[in-house]
């Protein structure tokens, strides 16, 4: 039983285990190996990040500067000669509003107005191009001036027009004629620094965002002659517009020396073929 026991304490005694150093050594590699890791994934989910980021700006000025080409596209369609088809405001960030007809669809005043309030009488002509809630623009051809006006309510079988008594500032004669024409203004809301946006407005509407980050908004114009001015005084005489856009990120980055946020500008030459007759 003695020499049982001797043998056991001797294998006992030969084991051999960790020391407090190993296992502080231990525990620190395995810190250093962690704290690796988890800054790669740190990193890598950075990038991710800003990479999300970046593809959304630059689909965001992309599709603001698609937006805005084919509307400069359509300026001057089908318009009165009392509209101009662009309207131009050197403000930095600029604003331009466009105008262009939607189709031939038009309508004549057959009987004169006896009061601003009093229904538009169209009789014998087709008023179902015009809906409720639409703007349509009145004009006389021959002694000019005009403006835009929301049709509240339409009476196709006597062929009439009903609109709001504060839309007209006149009475229009006879002879007077409603197409229904597009106008479309962009401008810059930068009110609120941290969410710039790109503004879209139609008459009778509130702006709307139609793109959101975007920091800068320019308009040049190409005339007729080739001068490049900032706004044109005479707008027939645009043959082209030159729109430059920048955009930024949502986010800040912090990484970025001198500025917060990664940009991204945009410039489009946008012939206006309308104008040019």
């Amino acid at each position: 039983m003695r020499y049982a026991m001797q043998k056991l304490n001797f294998k006992l005694n030969g084991i051999s285990g960790f020391t407090l150093l190993e296992a502080l050594i231990a525990m620190i590699l395995a810190g250093i190996v962690t704290t690796a890791i988890f800054k790669v994934y740190v990193n890598q989910h950075e990038s991710w990040n800003q990479q999300e980021e970046i593809i959304d700006m630059q689909q965001n000025v992309r599709a603001a500067i698609g937006e805005l080409t084919k509307q400069i596209r359509m300026a001057g369609y089908g318009l009165p000669l009392q509209v101009d088809g662009i309207e131009a405001y050197d403000s930095n960030p600029d604003t331009l509003i466009v105008n262009y007809a939607s189709g031939n669809d038009k309508a004549v005043v057959e009987h004169p107005m006896t009061t601003i309030s009093a229904d538009i009488r169209c009789d014998g002509h087709d008023l179902s191009q015009f809906l409720p809630g639409q703007w349509a623009y009145i004009f006389n051809p021959d002694s000019g001036g005009g403006e835009f006006f929301e049709v509240t309510q339409v009476l196709s079988a006597p062929a009439r027009l009903k609109h709001s008594t504060m839309d007209l500032s006149r009475a229009y004669e006879a002879g007077s004629v409603i197409m229904l024409l597009n106008r479309v203004k962009f401008f810059l809301d930068d009110s609120d620094t941290l969410h710039p946006d790109l503004m879209m407005q139609l008459p009778g509407q509130a702006p709307q965002v139609y793109a959101e980050n975007i920091t800068d908004l320019q308009f040049f114009y190409v005339m007729k002659n080739r001068a490049v001015v900032a706004q044109p005084v005479i707008p027939e005489d645009v043959r082209e517009v030159i729109v430059t856009i920048t955009a930024r990120t949502d986010k800040a980055d912090v990484e970025l020396a001198g500025q917060p946020y990664r940009t991204r500008t945009i410039t489009s030459a946008v012939n206006v073929r309308n104008l040019d007759t």
